[in-house]
């Protein structure tokens, strides 16, 4: 049953007077009572579970659920580590408005924040910039935007990796099936055997003759014959493994199935793009590349950088940032587009919600060009800062040198700080 909060002891902390409350954590407690906030985050979890709204046993309340996110932000913890710090912290469970009540446990916290759509996620930021402008931190006067680069955990990708990795996946998931059945005939043998060591086996081998090969015709045909191999002998686990789902089916087994009908697809994805990229010669867009199986929504981003960091893979996100460091729009992007698409969106999207266009509006030079200078200067913004790159005309050089261009440039500069910290 959806609950909103625990009953509150006003006294709780009093059972400790040796602990002080943080300040920090005292606003924070005060600002995460606005009712709207509480609201955004109930309706996402009653959509969940309709019956919630009347039927079951007490589910983790709402506003837990909104501290405990919080609280995982600003200390950067896992699941497993805000379930041991809040659980053995009198102050962290008087702020996450849990008291004397038990701490959920960390898979618990981890679905129940799941349950919070990311448009719901937009709405709670917006809402947060009104209290903040309601407390004068912040009146929308300046913006500056930057775009960055959160990467994934994967390994380097490979395709003889990517294709072992596909082997161990359907290993494993055909490993977990053969326990369930409980299959022990000969006629079945085949179907679950596990070619996991043999996958790793010839692409170490593949990594072992293409080092160092360019120019060496012969080593490079001796990787395709052992690229040949483990492209056939992962079609083989794939066939198996679509044999394997349509007896799971008859089980009415729909966690095995869901697992390996997420896989299969990717890991056809894995033996196309091979095939295309080793035995065909051709060249495969970045975004139809798929470099993990793990987070395949990473991309193929290249944004000019030098080496080692020219190709980063990740997702790339955009931000925006008002006078007194509050973060007004936020932004993950698909793929690899460039960041000028989106500097006018955000401009309305400030706009919006401050009633009124800032007056200084700055981003670095890859957001640069004649219209979005133009489109901003129309929505009303004052001094637009858009450092322009390449050649400039003796005109453009004296708008550039001009010290409130430079003392904005300046400015701008700091939302990579920001950045930083937020992709800790």
């Amino acid at each position: 049953m959806l609950i909103i909060a625990y009953p509150r002891d006003p006294d709780f902390l009093a059972l400790t007077p040796f602990i002080k409350r943080d300040p920090q954590l005292v606003v924070i407690d005060r600002l995460l009572q606005d009712r709207k906030l509480i609201l955004l985050v109930a309706n996402d979890l009653a959509l969940s579970a309709p019956q919630a709204l009347w039927n079951g046993r007490p589910a983790t309340p709402v506003v837990v659920t909104l501290r405990v996110a919080v609280t995982r932000r600003l200390k950067n913890w896992s699941y497993r580590t805000a379930e041991k710090e809040i659980n053995g912290s009198m102050q962290w469970r008087w702020f996450c408005a849990l008291d004397a009540y038990r701490c959920p446990n960390f898979s618990t916290l981890r679905d129940r924040e799941a349950l919070m759509r990311p448009p719901t996620l937009h709405r709670i930021n917006d809402r947060i910039v009104q209290l903040a402008q309601s407390e004068g931190v912040t009146q929308g006067q300046k913006l500056r935007a930057d775009g960055s680069v959160i990467e994934t955990h994967i390994h380097y990708p490979t395709d003889s990796s990517l294709l072992a990795d596909s082997v161990r996946v359907i290993a494993r998931t055909l490993a977990a099936a053969r326990r369930l059945l409980k299959s022990r005939s000969q006629s079945d043998k085949r179907l679950f055997r596990d070619s996991h060591r043999r996958a790793k086996h010839l692409a170490r081998q593949i990594a072992q003759r293409l080092r160092g090969t360019k120019g060496h015709e012969r080593l490079e045909n001796k990787a395709q014959r052992l690229y040949r191999r483990l492209v056939q002998l992962t079609e083989e686990c794939v066939a198996h493994a679509w044999d394997i789902v349509l007896r799971l089916e008859e089980h009415t087994t729909l966690a095995l199935v869901a697992t390996l009908e997420h896989y299969l697809p990717l890991v056809r994805q894995v033996i196309a793009q091979t095939t295309r990229r080793v035995f065909q010669h051709a060249d495969v867009p970045a975004s139809d590349k798929i470099v993990s199986l793990f987070e395949p929504h990473t991309a193929i981003i290249r944004r000019g950088k030098a080496r080692p960091k020219e190709t980063e893979f990740g997702r790339k996100v955009w931000y925006c940032e008002s006078d007194g460091g509050i973060i007004t729009d936020y932004r993950l992007l698909q793929g690899n587009p460039p960041e000028a698409d989106y500097w006018l969106p955000s401009l309305r999207h400030q706009q919006k919600l401050f009633g009124h266009p800032p007056k200084i509006a700055t981003a670095d030079r890859g957001v640069y060009s004649p219209e979005n200078e133009q489109a901003a200067k129309d929505l009303g913004v004052k001094r637009v800062v858009l450092p322009k790159p390449g050649a400039k005309s003796r005109a453009r050089q004296r708008l550039e040198a001009q010290p409130w261009f430079k003392a904005v440039r300046r400015w701008r500069s700091g939302v990579e700080g920001r950045i930083n910290e937020s992709s800790t």
